[in-house]
This record gives structure tokens, sequence and C-alpha cells, in this order.
């Protein structure tokens, strides 16, 4: 079964092991593959769990949460969602970014995921935000098919990227 799950301390271990195995690529960042676990745990578990409630925030940051795809007892990706859009991110990033391990990567993960990370964002997003920002790299057509299989629509594009758009309400 298939499902996203808040990043959590009970799962500190195979959310840890995600991270090492995820490469930062296509526009995913991955800060946490090089660090101990014991730096996981002790530092970047609250770290993320205060951003998600917008505490101690970089200038700049939204708060945002990590909500891992779990198919039965397997972290296959992870979808982070913030919550809001600032100027920045309105023109750039957009609410979503994900990744898909490479062992799981072709077998339709990111676009089952990203429908429940759609639903996830009809409960975080405000009220008057009807749709979900994304930006994805044109090298990375499995992203954009994924995107596309959920009703985006290309909004614009620049040389290196497409900024796509999901209607939510």
């Amino acid at each position: 079964m298939l499902y996203l799950k808040e990043l959590n301390v009970e799962s500190s271990k195979q959310e840890y092991e995600f991270f090492k195995h995820m490469p930062s690529e296509h526009g995913f960042e991955n800060e946490y593959e090089n660090i101990s676990y014991r730096d996981f745990i002790t530092h970047s578990i609250k770290e993320r769990l205060d951003a998600s409630k917008g505490i101690n925030l970089k200038p700049g940051f939204v708060p945002d949460t990590y909500y891992f795809l779990w198919n039965d007892n397997e972290i296959v990706g992870l979808f982070k969602i913030r919550h809001y859009l600032n100027d920045f991110l309105r023109t750039g990033p957009g609410h979503i970014g994900y990744g898909i391990l490479p062992k799981y990567r072709n077998k339709g993960y990111a676009s089952k995921g990203l429908a429940l990370a759609l639903e996830k964002c009809k409960k975080l997003l405000p009220e008057d935000e009807t749709e979900v920002y994304f930006s994805v790299h044109k090298n990375n057509p499995a992203s954009l098919k994924a995107q596309l299989n959920n009703q985006a629509y290309i909004h614009h594009e620049s040389e290196a990227e497409y900024y796509t758009r999901i209607k939510i309400r």
C-alpha cells in the first residue's frame, strides 16, 4: 500500500537510509546525504519538525513539511511541501519538491506520490491558493510526466526549466 508519512523520530532509521541513497540531482537538494545518523536524529529531525511549524526559519524560507512516500514498509520517495510561497518561490521552485530513489524510478511512484501530495496541499495551503506551483528541469522528463499525469499544465518556460501549475480548488 502506498502512503505519505510525515518525517518523524520513530522512522528515523529508514528516513536516514533514504537520504544516504538519494542523490542531489535535477533540482532535488539533499542536504542530509553526508551527515551522520547521530546528527540526523539529534539535530536534523528537530530542525525539520520546527521548520514545518515555522520555527527558527532561515531568512527567506517558509514553513515546509517533509512527507516520505512509503510502499508498505519501504520508503521510495520524498515530497517536500512548502506551506505558502514567497516571491522567490512563486517565480522559481514552487510549492513542492520531490524525489524518488533511483531503484524505484520508472514504476509510477512519482505520479502516485504526487497525487497524494496534492491532497496534502489542499489542507496545508491557504484557502486562496487555487493552484500548486512547480518547476522542473527540462533534462528531467520523468518529473514533467509525473506532473502532467496529475493534470499539470505548462504555465511558462525558460531556457532550462518548465514552470507548471496544477489546480487544486
